[in-house]
């Protein structure tokens, strides 16, 4: 286990596994729930590749670029280099929306802001497994304590940013901790957190 994740977990939510398959890439899915550890503010910051593990300190998947502005693009590949998302952003209205192609192109995930009460983004895409069309909530204080991920207020992931001793990282930032449900793509949900976390470091995510 990585030294920056030699932590307690956040405290445990109910995450029913998911069957079929939830996300884009399913095969990104896993049978059991998965903690994924994920860097605050790396890429804004640096000019680094960086990697979101898992508990177990196994590469899920890897975050290419050089410093990140929003207008940059983000690629974020699986441990092997294969590219699941080119990251992009567009500004609709005063807010800034992500937008994600797979290798060929083709659009396959957009993340926005949503005027909802209790909701402050979504998360939307073709779910690969039955095609359907599905929209995923954010909903709680993502860049100040925790949050959770929903399909229609059924729980996918919960996002913790108070795990007890936690170590500070690189350019003392912490490690933030993301449970995600058996059956849920974890590229999906590593890409969306880290597109998330972009929006606080540009100084947009509370608008």
């Amino acid at each position: 286990m990585p030294s920056w994740l030699h932590a307690s977990t956040p405290a445990a939510i109910s995450l029913a596994p998911f069957n079929p398959p939830l996300g884009v890439y399913p095969e990104m899915a896993r049978a059991e729930p998965t903690l994924l550890a994920i860097k605050e503010g790396v890429m804004s910051l640096s000019g680094d590749d960086f990697s979101v593990k898992d508990q177990n300190g196994q590469t899920v998947v890897k975050c290419k670029g050089k410093a990140m502005s929003m207008r940059e693009r983000k690629i974020i590949t699986d441990p092997s280099g294969k590219v699941l998302f080119n990251i992009h952003t567009k500004m609709i209205a005063i807010h800034t929306t992500f937008e994600g192609d797979d290798a060929s192109g083709r659009e396959v995930l957009k993340i926005q802001k949503k005027m909802s009460m209790g909701t402050k983004m979504e998360i939307k895409f073709q779910n690969a497994s039955d095609n359907a069309k599905v929209e995923l909530d954010v909903k709680g204080d993502f860049w100040g304590g925790s949050a959770n991920i929903t399909l229609n207020d059924r729980p996918v992931a919960h996002i913790s940013r108070s795990i007890a001793n936690v170590r500070e990282v690189k350019f003392d930032k912490q490690t933030y901790a993301v449970q995600v449900a058996p059956g849920v793509d974890l590229a999906l949900i590593a890409a969306a957190c880290i597109c998330l976390d972009e929006l606080k470091e540009d100084g947009k995510g509370e608008n």
